[in-house]
C-alpha cells in the first residue's frame, strides 16, 4: 500500500493547528508505514521523515478541484494507493486511488458571522458560504472515508447527514507532554490565568474578561495577536485587573506560560477539539473551560467546567485551585488523562481507515 499525505496546508514557519496536526500524523504514521508526501513549498518538508515528496499546485489555487488529474500521473500504475488530506477541501475529481478527508469542525455553520476585521466583501463571501450545507455534502461525497478529530465533531457530521461514508475518530495530539516520571508539580506563584486562541466572536473572550474582574489579585494573560480594536474592549471589560498581552509567542514561550499558569482558561462556544486544552493538560496546567461537547472529551473528569455565559462561574472555578493540595490534584489528574492522547495513537486509528479506504476502493 502506498500512502501519500498531502502537507500542502503547513504554513512554513508559521504553523497552526492544520499544520501541526499534518506534522504529528506524519511522524508517526511512518514509523508504522512508510509515506510519502505531497508538498507546494520545498519548506513544508522541514520538521518531517526523509520520505519522497512530490510537489502539487497550492491548494488554495483556482485548480484544486482538478489536482486529482496530476496525483493520478504520480500514481500511474499503482493499485494500492491512498492520500490522507488533513483537511476536507483537496481536490478529488477524477481520481483513480483511494481518499480519506479530514473534517476538523463545523463552527462557522453554527456561528455564521465572520470577523468583524475583515474586509467587507471578505466578510460577505464568508456568511454565504456558510449558509447552506451543500459545499460540505459535495466535498465530502468525493472521499471513500473521512476522518474527524473528535467524536464532538463526527456527531455533527451525522446530525447533518454531511457523507455516507464511513466516519472515524483520528484525534488530535501534542508534543508538549513533561518527561516520563517527572514529579508532580506545585501551585506556581503570580496567580496567572491564561488564553490561547483567536478572538473571533464565538470564542467569547469577553467573559474571560468579565471573570477576571471578580478575581482580585489575578492576571489574565492574552498569547495571541490581539486585532484591532479588541484589546481596549477586553481592558475595559476586565477593569480594575489589567489583562497582559503577549501578541504571540514561540513554542518554548509558551510552554513557560504554562508552566507559570494557575490555569489555562477559554469560554469558547464551539470547537472541533481544542487544541490549546491538551497542550496545557499535557504540561500539567489544569484548565477552566466552557462544558462545550469537545472541551469535555477532551479534559474529561479532569476539566474544571463552566457556563460559557457565566463570568461568575468561571471565577468560581478558579478560586476552587487557590489550595496548594487542589491544585496539585488537579494537575496530576490532567496530567495523566493527556498522556493518554498520544501521536502514536491517533496514527494507529489513522492507518486503519487508509487500509479500510483501500479495501473499499478495490471493492
Amino acid at each position: 500500500m502506498r500512502i501519500l499525505v498531502d502537507c500542502r496546508y503547513i504554513r512554513p514557519g508559521k504553523p497552526d493547528g492544520i499544520g501541526r496536526y499534518t506534522t504529528g500524523l506524519v511522524r508517526a504514521l511512518d514509523r508504522l508505514h512508510p509515506v510519502e508526501l505531497l508538498v507546494s513549498d520545498p519548506r513544508q518538508r522541514d520538521g518531517l521523515p526523509d520520505r519522497p515528496a512530490h510537489t502539487l499546485p497550492a491548494p488554495t489555487g483556482a485548480g484544486e478541484p482538478f489536482v486529482a488529474r496530476k496525483v493520478n500521473r504520480l500514481l500511474e500504475g499503482s493499485t494500492d494507493a491512498v492520500v490522507f488530506s488533513p483537511m476536507q477541501t483537496m481536490g478529488t475529481l477524477g481520481r483513480r486511488y483511494a481518499v480519506v478527508l479530514t473534517v476538523h469542525d463545523l463552527i462557522y455553520y453554527r456561528h455564521p458571522a465572520p470577523p468583524p476585521w475583515l474586509a467587507a466583501p471578505v466578510r460577505a463571501i464568508w456568511r454565504a458560504y456558510h449558509l447552506s450545507w451543500w459545499p460540505q455534502r459535495l466535498l465530502l461525497s468525493g472521499a471513500d472515508a473521512v476522518a474527524v478529530v473528535s467524536r464532538a465533531t463526527g456527531d455533527l457530521v451525522a446530525a447533518h447527514r454531511l457523507t455516507r461514508r464511513r466516519v472515524a475518530v483520528v484525534p488530535d495530539a501534542t508534543d508538549f507532554h513533561l518527561p516520563a516520571g517527572a514529579e508532580p508539580r506545585t501551585r506556581p506563584g503570580g496567580n496567572r490565568l491564561v488564553y490561547a486562541g483567536s478572538f473571533m466572536p464565538y470564542k467569547n473572550v469577553a467573559a474571560l474578561a468579565r471573570a477576571a474582574a471578580l478575581l482580585p489579585g489575578h492576571e489574565l494573560h492574552f498569547v495571541s495577536p490581539v486585532p484591532p480594536g479588541v484589546r481596549s474592549e477586553l481592558e475595559r471589560l476586565a477593569a480594575p485587573a489589567r489583562p497582559v498581552f503577549h501578541d504571540g509567542v514561540d513554542d518554548a514561550g509558551y510552554r513557560a506560560l504554562l508552566d507559570g499558569a494557575t490555569a489555562l482558561v477559554s469560554a469558547s462556544r464551539d470547537e472541533g477539539f481544542g487544541l490549546p486544552v491538551l497542550e496545557a493538560m499535557a504540561r500539567g496546567c489544569p484548565v477552566v473551560v466552557s462544558g462545550i461537547p469537545a472541551f469535555r472529551e477532551v479534559a474529561g473528569d479532569a476539566g474544571l467546567f463552566a457556563d460559557p455565559d457565566d463570568p461568575a462561574g468561571f471565577a468560581e472555578a478558579v478560586r476552587s485551585l487557590d489550595p496548594e493540595a487542589a491544585w496539585t490534584a488537579r494537575s496530576e489528574q490532567v496530567r495523566a488523562r493527556a498522556a493518554a492522547q498520544t501521536w502514536d495513537g491517533a496514527a494507529e486509528a489513522l492507518l486503519e481507515v487508509l487500509e479500510q479506504a483501500v479495501a473499499r476502493r478495490r471493492g
